[in-house]
C-alpha cells in the first residue's frame, strides 16, 4: 500500500535544498502562470503565517537515480524562490524572515526612486544587497525626518529618536561622519540638541572592531516633550580613543578599562569603581544618582555648553582637546615590534572570520 508522510518542513528548507539540487523542480508547468500580483500575495500569506497549502514531492525509486520532484505547489516553492538572489538562497537557512523574501521584488521595482531622486548612484546600487536597497528606501522618504539624505547612519540616528517614546534613552553607535558631516548632517545635529538631551558622547577607541580604522563613538541622549528652549544645556565628551591603544587579540578591550568612564558618567570621579559582585548593602549605598548632577571636568572628560556647540562650524560634535602622540614626531611612534605584533593580530583575526565564513558557505 502506498504511503505519504506528513511531515512539516520549514520553507527555508525547502529553497535550500532546491538550490543544492536535493529536489528537482519539473520542467512541466500548467498552462495559466503566476502574475507578479499573485506573487506578492503568496509572499505576504507567508509573512502573516497564512496557512498557503501543501507541498507535494514524488520520491522516485527503482535503478534510476532520479532526484525528489515537486508534484504539487510548484507554483508557490517557484514563486517564493524567484524572490531571492542566487547569493540569498545559498544562504536561505540564515533568513527566516519574510522581508528579505520580498526585497528583491521591491528593490528592482523603486530602483527607478533612487536613481532619480539622486538617493544613490548606479555603482552604490550596484554594489547593495537588495535588502540594503529596501532599508534605504524606507529611511530616505520619511515625513517625520528632519532632512532627507543617503547617508544610513544619519537616517539611522532619525529613526532611533521617533521610536523612541517621550522620556526614553538611547545610546547609539555611530561613526564620525556623523558627527561632522555638513548639509543634513548639520540640520540634523541642530535638531537633536533642541528635540533631545544630548547628554553624553564617548569616543570609542580604534582597534575594536574588525574592519580595521573604524573611529565610533556612542551618543547617549533622551527624547523630550516639545518646547521653545533646546532641551540639550550640556553635552559631556568623554574621550577613549586619543593615545589609548587596543587591538583584536593582544591588548583587547576590557570592562575594566571602561570604568573611568562609568564614573564619570554617574559623577563619581574620585570613588572607587564598584566591584563586580557588590553585597546589596553595599551597592545600595554606592548605587549611582542616575541624574548627572555631579559630574566635574577630568583630562579626558569636558564639558561643553548648547551655545558652544551652536557657535561651531556645522554644529560639528567630532571635538578633541588631548594632544595626540602619534601625530608627533615619527620618533614617538610605537617601536616597529609593536606595529608588526598589532598588524600580525589583525590579520590573524581577519582570517578567523574569513574561515568561519568558508564554512559556513558549506554546510
Amino acid at each position: 500500500m502506498a504511503t505519504f508522510d506528513s511531515t512539516k518542513t520549514a520553507l527555508s528548507k525547502l529553497l535550500e535544498q532546491i538550490v543544492e539540487g536535493k529536489i528537482q523542480l519539473p520542467d512541466f508547468q500548467r498552462g495559466w502562470v503566476w502574475d507578479d500580483a499573485h506573487i506578492r500575495s503568496l509572499l505576504v500569506s507567508i509573512a502573516r503565517s497564512f496557512p498557503i497549502g501543501s507541498v507535494m514531492l514524488l520520491e522516485t525509486g527503482g535503478t534510476a537515480r532520479f532526484q525528489i520532484r515537486l508534484v504539487e505547489g510548484v507554483v508557490r516553492i517557484n514563486s517564493t524562490g524567484k524572490a531571492l538572489t542566487p547569493q540569498e538562497k545559498r544562504r536561505a537557512k540564515y533568513y527566516n524572515s519574510p522581508f528579505l523574501q520580498e526585497a528583491d521584488w521591491l528593490a528592482r521595482r523603486y530602483e527607478w526612486y533612487f536613481a532619480e531622486a539622486g538617493v544613490l548612484s548606479a555603482g552604490q546600487m550596484s554594489r547593495m544587497k537588495h535588502v540594503e536597497l529596501i532599508c534605504e528606501l524606507m529611511l530616505s522618504n520619511r515625513d517625520d525626518f528632519w532632512a532627507s539624505t543617503s547617508n544610513k547612519q544619519l537616517n539611522f540616528l532619525q529613526h532611533i529618536l521617533t521610536i523612541l517614546k517621550q522620556h526614553g534613552r538611547a545610546a547609539v553607535v555611530l561613526p564620525d561622519n556623523v558627527l561632522f558631516e555638513g548639509g543634513a548632517g548639520e540640520t540634523i545635529r541642530r535638531e537633536l540638541l533642541k528635540q533631545a538631551d544630548v547628554h553624553t558622547l564617548l569616543r570609542l577607541p580604534t582597534g575594536i572592531f574588525y574592519a580595521q580604522g573604524v573611529k565610533a563613538n556612542v551618543l547617549f541622549f533622551d527624547r523630550k516633550p516639545a518646547q521653545e528652549k533646546p532641551w540639550t544645556q550640556q553635552l559631556w565628551i568623554y574621550d577613549l580613543r586619543t593615545n589609548l591603544h587596543f587591538t583584536l587579540k593582544e591588548n583587547t578591550l576590557k570592562r575594566s578599562d571602561l570604568d573611568d568612564f562609568v564614573n564619570c558618567y554617574f559623577g563619581n570621579v574620585g570613588r572607587d569603581a564598584l566591584p563586580r559582585v557588590p553585597n546589596k548593602e553595599a551597592a545600595q549605598q554606592r548605587r549611582p544618582t542616575g541624574n548627572r548632577i555631579n559630574r566635574v571636568e577630568t583630562e579626558r572628560f569636558k564639558c561643553f555648553t548648547y551655545d558652544e556647540l551652536t557657535k561651531r562650524d556645522k554644529v560639528n560634535l567630532d571635538i578633541f582637546w588631548l594632544k595626540d602622540d602619534a601625530l608627533e614626531e615619527s620618533a614617538n611612534l610605537p617601536a616597529p615590534e609593536i606595529i608588526a605584533a598589532d598588524i600580525t593580530a589583525d590579520l590573524e583575526a581577519a582570517m578567523e572570520q574569513f574561515a568561519t565564513i568558508a564554512e559556513d558557505l558549506k554546510k
